[in-house]
């Protein structure tokens, strides 16, 4: 089953049985999904497209969470929580620490990377390497973490 018509039917299921976090969750990622159709001007998008949208939506929950942490907003930190939760369920599983750190050790070697300045191309090669199976946040500290030892 292609990813959009999972999202249309847990959106309809949810609508049947009343589950108003998740009909607004649901209801909020399908246009975000519209929005980035019209933009591209197309019908339909990809299963790696709407992963991107999805992936887009997470981390605007997770910033959201460090916000209300700091503001000390325990009641939204769970609410946007209960939403990341639902999101994730969109999302390929994540790829294991151990895995992550074989792949990054690996394009560090294929790129020739030795120092901090050669970051940002060895995340960005990671994460297409990755196809959304690893956070940008965790890749950029396993990154950050090899590329410092390779210095000192």
């Amino acid at each position: 089953m292609l990813l959009e018509e999972k999202i249309e039917n847990e959106f309809k299921t949810a609508m049947k049985a009343r589950d108003a976090v998740l009909v607004s969750v649901i209801r909020m990622l399908k246009a975000e999904i519209n929005d980035v159709k019209l933009k591209q001007n197309k019908n339909t998008l990809t299963d790696d497209e709407l992963i991107k949208v999805v992936r887009r939506q997470v981390k605007q929950h997770k910033d959201s969470i460090e916000q209300f942490e700091k503001g000390k907003r325990q009641d939204l930190v769970d609410k946007e929580t209960k939403e990341l939760v639902i999101l994730k369920r969109y999302m390929p599983e994540e790829m294991p620490e151990e895995e992550l750190k074989n792949l990054v050790t690996e394009t560090i070697k294929e790129l020739g990377a030795a120092t901090k300045k050669e970051m940002g191309a060895v995340i960005k090669t990671v994460m297409q390497k990755a196809a959304g199976k690893a956070d940008g946040k965790a890749v950029s500290r396993i990154v950050a973490g090899i590329l410092s030892k390779n210095t000192n």
